[in-house]
């Protein structure tokens, strides 16, 4: 087998290993606790990351056999045999973990993993293709999906001074898009953009219509975050930040991520 390809099936292998011990997880604490708020947020998430592989691993295909098998499992059968929607969260998770076990085994068969597509680079989910700086994209997309994963696991702390991250970095690409002089009309402070201060970037953004109000409702942390970065060493802020805290700073992050890029 291909070294380049040995690679890649060993990473999605170690990949796959991660999402299927995260699933046993929510889906022990569904099945005890239905209701658990924190354990359906985290399933929501777990979900959408096990989306992503598998879209990664079908080369992108709804056709492929694994995409398929992901989208019926989110489905349950009439007494007639249709296919109808409303399947409970813990039957889900236990199918979707069927179907991850199912890539598990393809991978390492050996006819050299044979769902893997045939481009060596992986597709990427595209969800920042509206950030004007090429070098900035997989930068963001990566703190995304740390973000998720840090709310998942209950360090609100670093899920929400993340989410600011990723806002104060889209803002600014657009910003610096639309050039100081076009932002002139909007009563631009003195000084270069990279010199503004998160709360200014914003402000600025919004009056010069690149974004609409969603950011009035960040929380005060939020907005002071670059102020309380001390931390215990440990990526948890002495302050401490509520999981409503972090929610919410997400949910602001995905409006303006709408914003920025109508077409979502």
């Amino acid at each position: 087998m291909d070294e380049s390809l040995r690679a890649q099936i060993e990473t999605y292998l170690s990949h796959l290993d991660g999402l299927i011990r995260r699933g046993r997880q929510v889906r022990d604490t569904l099945t005890d606790d239905p209701l658990n708020k924190s354990a359906i947020a985290a399933t929501r998430v777990w979900q959408e990351d096990c989306g992503v592989t598998i879209n990664q691993l079908s080369g992108g295909s709804k056709a492929h056999w694994l995409a398929r098998s992901f989208s019926e499992a989110f489905l349950m059968r009439s007494t007639a045999g249709r296919a109808v929607e409303g399947a409970a969260p813990d039957e889900i998770v236990k199918r979707l973990l069927g179907v991850l076990e199912q890539a598990v085994d393809s991978l390492t068969r050996t006819d050299d993993g044979a769902i893997i597509s045939a481009s060596s680079q992986a597709p990427s989910p595209h969800r920042f293709d509206f950030v004007h700086n090429l070098d900035l994209r997989p930068v963001v997309e990566q703190a995304y999906a740390d973000s998720r994963r840090a709310f998942e696991q209950e360090h609100y702390d670093l899920a929400l001074r993340t989410s600011c991250g990723i806002l104060e970095a889209i803002v600014t690409d657009a910003l610096e898009h639309t050039g100081l002089g076009a932002l002139a009309a909007s009563d631009t402070p003195e000084g270069e953009i990279s010199d503004w201060t998160f709360e200014t970037r914003l402000a600025v953004a919004e009056k010069a219509g690149l974004i609409r109000g969603g950011c009035a409702r960040l929380p005060e942390v939020a907005r002071k975050y670059r102020d309380s970065a001390d931390t215990n060493g440990d990526g948890h802020s002495k302050a401490g930040v509520s999981e409503r805290e972090a929610r919410l700073t997400g949910q602001v992050l995905h409006v303006v991520m709408r914003d920025l890029d109508p077409g979502r």
